[in-house]
């Protein structure tokens, strides 16, 4: 492949400097593997939750993430990533829900976003341009350790997208409950409109905005003691909700 040739090196990270690219495009995976490397980084590549994982444990300084994969939301990875590490990332899309995408990816946490189709180069400026502010690598024992989230008597596990109360058995959450809970434990104690739970969780592109009550009313049914009466999650009439819970990381 004819590469581009880029800006000089101007440290010792900007040579060294591990890039991960999350991205199930294999051309795309090969494309920025080259270029980055012609150009002194140190680029992996993943194509899903289980790679990406895995390769963290590689500690890269930046994270290169497509929202749009096949099997796994980007967000929700994004959502995975900013629970156990302040790793930068810079999140790519190019689909028809761009913007709303690139609105909650910067809420939930990304650094820099960049729109499809783009150039190598000016991939690899922004990847520089984030080393340049100082760019950190993943925390694995800060990892481990904000896997899990405890809020009242409840226990969320990030990996598995499971609850769990005490030593009772695990409860699985669909990804749209595990979306709104992320979202609720995002911003305990503060009231969330409609509208705003719709983007975090992306459920689906309705625009009616009862769907959201649909949503909570099940997570309800699996977090309540009685879901006729709430005291995690209320209503605010004219608002929205608001996820009443101390919310704890290990």
């Amino acid at each position: 492949m004819n590469m581009v040739a880029t800006f000089p090196v101007t440290s010792t990270l900007m040579t060294t400097a591990k890039v991960l690219i999350v991205d199930d495009d294999r051309a795309m995976q090969s494309m920025l593997r080259e270029y980055f490397s012609n150009n002194g980084l140190k680029p992996s590549v993943a194509a899903n939750r289980a790679e990406m994982a895995e390769k963290l444990r590689a500690e890269p300084h930046v994270i290169i993430l497509d929202l749009q994969l096949g099997e796994d939301d980007g967000l929700d990875l994004l959502r995975m990533i900013r629970a156990q590490s302040d790793v930068p990332v810079i999140i790519t899309t190019g689909h028809r829900r761009e913007e709303i995408d690139r609105i909650v990816g910067l809420e939930l946490g990304a650094d820099d976003y960049v729109n499809k189709p783009f150039s190598p180069r000016e991939l690899l400026a922004r990847v520089r341009a984030i080393l340049r502010r100082g760019g950190g690598a993943v925390d694995l024992k800060r990892m481990r350790g904000r896997n899990r989230v405890r809020f009242g008597a409840w226990e969320l596990d990030r990996n598995a997208h499971t609850i769990r109360r005490g030593e009772e058995e695990p409860i699985l959450l669909t990804k749209g409950e595990y979306g709104l809970l992320q979202a609720f434990l995002d911003a305990p104690n503060r009231p969330l409109s409609r509208e705003h739970l719709l983007r975090a969780t992306r459920i689906h592109d309705d625009v009616f905005d009862r769907s959201i009550d649909v949503q909570i009313l099940r997570l309800r049914r699996k977090l309540e003691t009685d879901p006729t009466e709430p005291r995690l999650i209320e209503t605010m009439r004219g608002v929205g909700y608001v996820f009443k819970a101390v919310v704890e990381t290990p």
